[in-house]
């Protein structure tokens, strides 16, 4: 069966997708009417499939299961604006542009804000740089979810970033001294250096986290904000966030799992790894749980 297949020496494995079915999906997709070719498309798949965790490197069968839940023709849209294609922006900007402006006036609760919150969005969906160089953040999108959502997501994480960037900083002393706050005695004993696979399968599991799911933990557990918060935010019930965040918690530990025993370990010893301190891994996972775009040059 001939195969359209790429080897991606970034990603570290080879992805082979059926010809029949790249075809089948670019037609589905109406890709053609944004300018996108099919080898461009196949690129934009691949991509898609290298950055996700569980699916990089598997059989045909199984990426093309995954590959079938896509949202394709959101997908060609996104890549398409982000190519510069003038009618993927018409119809961008017909379909989202009051919705982007709704949900940042949401984010900001102010008028004022949100549209400049909106405003300044726009520009990183055009796309930053030079012309022959320009980067658009449309570029990131994957199709996983809708676009609609991961607008919002966006949006709300361009906020937080704001807000961060805005606050004082101050040290754990100020911080104690202004809050009244007061911490036990740290150990005298340092503790034993943990496995460094444990590092690395939880490493391994967070850069291949969706931004969804990025944005979930980083709310959560890094910002401290509620999930009622995090549910008005994304424009859903804070009963979703909390089912969202408990089957995410839930998928993570089975990822980090598989991850140690495909690293030696047997599932005795992957589950007692799994009851270590994250604060004694050595890693960064503020910078891990950073959108993409973040992390990009």
């Amino acid at each position: 069966m001939p195969v359209v297949q790429s080897s991606r020496a970034e990603a570290g494995t080879s992805v082979q997708i059926e010809s029949h079915l790249a075809a089948e999906l670019f037609e589905r997709s109406g890709g053609l009417a944004y300018g996108l070719s099919l080898q461009q498309f196949v690129l934009i798949l691949e991509n898609v499939v290298s950055r996700t965790e569980g699916i990089s490197g598997s059989k045909r069968e199984q990426v093309a299961s995954f590959l079938s839940t896509l949202k394709l023709d959101e997908l060609v849209l996104a890549h398409g604006c982000a190519a510069g294609n003038q009618h993927a922006w018409d119809v961008f900007l017909t379909r989202y542009r009051e919705s982007i402006y709704q949900s940042a006036r949401s984010v900001t609760r102010n008028e004022t804000t949100g549209r400049e919150l909106a405003d300044s969005l726009y520009a990183e969906l055009y796309g930053l740089g030079p012309a022959e160089d320009r980067r658009s953040k449309l570029a990131l999108y994957s199709g996983r979810g809708s676009l609609a959502g991961w607008l919002r997501m966006v949006l709300a994480q361009n906020y937080i970033n704001q807000i961060r960037a805005g606050k004082r900083l101050v040290s754990i002393e100020e911080e104690e001294e202004e809050h009244g706050r007061q911490f036990p005695a740290a150990a005298t004993e340092a503790p034993a250096p943990a496995d460094l696979r444990i590092k690395d399968a939880t490493d391994d599991v967070l850069a291949g986290l969706s931004a969804e799911e990025r944005f979930l933990l980083s709310s959560y557990f890094l910002d401290g904000r509620r999930l009622a918060e995090i549910g008005r935010t994304l424009g859903v019930h804070e009963s979703t966030i909390s089912r969202k965040m408990e089957k995410l918690l839930s998928e993570v530990r089975k990822r980090i799992r598989k991850g140690l025993e495909r690293r030696g370990m047997s599932r005795r010893q992957a589950d007692e790894a799994l009851e270590t301190d994250v604060r004694d891994l050595e890693l960064d996972v503020a910078a891990r749980l950073r959108p993409p775009a973040e992390n990009s040059p």
